[in-house]
């Protein structure tokens, strides 16, 4: 199969298709982790299994073994066949593309991993994610090469892109505008470690809670679980949450969004029960 992808120089160009119908997903990082067996594992439960268990107490699942290395086509497909028609893995794109001093030269990089076989996930696939190092600075021109260098679509199904950025030199405006140019999102990162900033970017939210305590049995307060719920929500009705922080007021007219949430680092023991209470307040119901 030709996984070509289309590339978009321009800024303005078209989205290969509709934009997904609002509504909120929340999952974990992986579902491989030894500590979750027994845990939020059912005890004896071939780990042959964990992914088809994991992917029906939650909504979605970050994927983090992409950012590491190339996967087979075959592994997108057992992926997709193993979960439920309604869930969705986002994707951490490859460490090679974002981790270099010139990003302009990202390409080869970029469509590797786009050829790598992503489309076999078919309408299970959601949001590439493009992690950048704590030390990456933000440099105008070159990110703005990296943007364009993003494909809108692979075989006819359209990608959503959403950087990481992990330096405070990203909270600049001029940042915001070339993210809001390209329509790409910006993750939100709920962490002392990161730059945290909620001003939206692009057609959908993503958030990564990283505060999770171990002493809690579902990593978070029932307040903070209460109050995660409702940004939530407001983010979904297009709505901004007046409680986070953010670098410029609302931007542009409010609209539905798609949401996604993850519980990841922090105490990564506790992530499942943190995903799965945050589900049930917003009326989430595991698949049988």
């Amino acid at each position: 199969m030709s996984h070509a992808p289309t590339k978009s120089r321009a800024p303005s160009g078209p989205d290969a298709a509709a934009p997904t119908p609002a509504r909120i997903r929340v999952g974990v990082g992986g579902w491989t982790y030894e500590p979750w067996r027994g845990n939020f594992f059912p005890d004896g439960l071939p780990h042959s299994q964990e992914l088809a268990y994991a992917s029906r107490q939650l909504s979605a699942i970050e994927v983090n073994g992409t950012y590491y290395g190339t996967l087979k086509p075959a592994s997108f497909k057992k992926w997709h066949d193993e979960t439920p028609d309604d869930f969705v893995f986002s994707l951490k794109a490859s460490r090679y593309a974002t981790n270099r001093r010139v990003l302009a030269e990202a390409g080869d990089s970029i469509t590797r991993f786009v050829e790598s076989g992503i489309s076999e996930l078919g309408r299970k696939l959601g949001p590439i994610v493009w992690q950048f190092m704590p030390g990456k600075v933000f440099e105008a021109q070159d990110f703005e090469a990296f943007l364009t260098l993003l494909p809108t679509q692979v075989d006819g199904r359209a990608l959503r892109h959403v950087v990481d950025v992990r330096h405070e030199s990203f909270m600049d405006p001029a940042y915001l505008t070339l993210a809001r140019r390209y329509r790409v999102a910006t993750v939100f990162t709920d962490a002392d470690k990161f730059p945290s900033f909620a001003d939206l970017t692009g057609d959908l939210v993503y958030a990564r809670l990283m505060m999770s305590d171990a002493g809690l049995a579902t990593g978070y307060a029932e307040a903070a679980l209460d109050a995660w719920a409702g940004r939530a929500r407001r983010w979904a009705a297009g709505e901004t949450p007046e409680d986070l922080p953010a670098l410029e007021a609302p931007f542009g007219p409010a609209h539905p969004r798609e949401v996604f949430i993850y519980f990841i680092n922090g105490a990564k023991e506790r992530a499942p029960a943190a995903a799965m209470a945050l589900l049930a307040r917003l009326g989430f119901k595991p698949v049988a």
